[in-house]
């Protein structure tokens, strides 16, 4: 694709907890699962998760257990049953009024929106495509053909969109979108609301951490 001229502006958004009410992950896969089911996946993950919890691991390490336990061998006839069920009867009330709002604004003044998430593109890419947004970065799931059709692995195919990980996706995007443009030279709009926004909210002219201006934002603001 030939790159085309630089939006004037960009507003890069975090999902889970920035435009959603907290995280969203754990609720589709209690969804598809059951409690009893995603609790017990959760206990045989549990060496990990404590790890991750005492920061004696990384989150990518933790979460990548966690997908490979509740996610491997899903066909994926049976994961739009689950994106299904959960869009339909979670999703709707978990929106942030503020960033939703926020992003209608940026959409309105004809901005470049893009959501840069660390949640997997299994279910957020219908989200994104519900919202049209120009872009969706985030982490993407590995399939594989199985006995009964394409199914996960429970790998991730891209490394989790967290941390670093989010400015380096975003420039790779931006650069197949519009060509060698470095961020400094658009105006980066920011929205975070965890540490691992940071990275990202840094590169920002104007950013916002948890609905509020960020102080730490690009000293260029």
């Amino acid at each position: 694709m030939s790159a085309v001229n630089p939006p004037v502006a960009v507003a890069a958004f975090d999902f889970d907890g920035t435009l959603t009410r907290g995280d969203t992950f754990l609720p589709f896969l209690a969804r598809g699962l059951g409690w009893p089911r995603l609790l017990w996946a959760m206990l045989r993950c549990s060496p990990w998760l404590a790890a991750y919890a005492l920061r004696l691991i990384r989150n990518d390490v933790a979460k990548a257990r966690l997908m490979q336990a509740t996610l491997s061998g899903l066909s994926l006839a049976e994961l739009d049953n689950w994106r299904t069920r959960w869009l339909a009867q979670d999703f709707q009330g978990q929106w942030q009024d503020w960033t939703l709002a926020r992003l209608a604004w940026h959409q309105q003044a004809g901005h470049c929106g893009v959501i840069v998430s660390a949640s997997p593109d299994i279910y957020l890419a219908r989200v994104a495509e519900q919202l049209g947004v120009d872009g969706l970065i985030c982490t993407e799931m590995e399939v594989a053909p199985g006995k009964e059709g394409a199914c996960l692995t429970g790998r991730m195919r891209t490394p989790n969109c967290h941390g670093a990980q989010k400015v380096l996706r975003l420039n790779h995007w931006l650069t197949a979108r519009f060509g060698a443009v470095p961020l400094g030279a658009m105006t980066l709009y920011a929205y975070g609301d965890t540490a691992g926004d940071k990275p990202l909210l840094r590169q920002a002219q104007h950013a916002w951490y948890r609905g509020k201006p960020w102080k730490d934002a690009w000293p260029g603001a």
